[in-house]
């Protein structure tokens, strides 16, 4: 693989990235504001989460590229792939039925969960992957973007928690806490290849 298609590898990550938290960005500013409503805020974030799709395909171009793409990273973005579209098609499935159906107690709990198992299944290889990982390099890379992932929850959160509880701001929904994380872990990984990047022309 030539310098040139590792640049072009390199580009199209930040594309479908950049794309990716923009979109975020855009759905989260149109919920805090009241111009689209909750049933809607969660359809178009499971439409921008198919972007995760041309991210993750042009993520392993880069890796395979650069050396970096192990028998774990593989795993890791199979099982992940897998729980994303679990986690679409369950959120297609329980706003299509809290629409049409009156639901409540048990049934309504059971339709909550049909997006939250694959964010565990989500959070579960994540977890696997740190185990089965055993470049040390690489590995220390997924703890240090995972770390940023919640500090970056942890901070906005409270920021905004605090915002709330004295009437600055709106409330916001405690789904949103997963897809900050993922922007998070996502900016610093990155942020991590930029380095590296920079690194190596200096």
């Amino acid at each position: 693989m030539t310098a040139q298609g590792t640049q072009r590898g390199g580009r199209a990550r930040w594309f479908w990235a950049g794309l990716m938290f923009a979109s975020f960005g855009v759905i989260a500013a149109l919920r805090i504001t009241d111009a689209i409503g909750e049933a809607t805020g969660f359809i178009l974030m499971a439409c921008a989460m198919l972007l995760i799709v041309p991210l993750t395909r042009a993520g392993l171009a880069h890796q395979r590229t650069t050396g970096h793409l192990s028998p774990a990273v593989a795993r890791y973005t199979r099982r992940f792939m897998i729980a994303s579209l679990g986690y679409m098609l369950g959120l297609g499935i329980a706003i299509t039925l809290s629409e049409r159906m009156e639901l409540s107690g048990v049934g309504a709990f059971a339709i909550a969960l049909l997006p939250v198992l694959p964010i565990f299944a989500m959070i579960w290889t994540m977890a696997r992957y740190l185990i089965e990982e055993d470049d040390e390099f690489l590995r220390h890379r997924a703890t240090i973007a995972s770390l940023a992932g919640l500090g970056l929850v942890l901070a906005a959160g409270s920021f905004w928690g605090f915002l709330e509880t004295f009437g600055v701001v709106p409330h916001v929904d405690a789904w949103w806490t997963f897809p900050v994380w993922a922007v998070g872990m996502g900016i610093a990984q990155c942020w991590m290849s930029w380095r590296d990047r920079a690194g190596t022309e200096s």
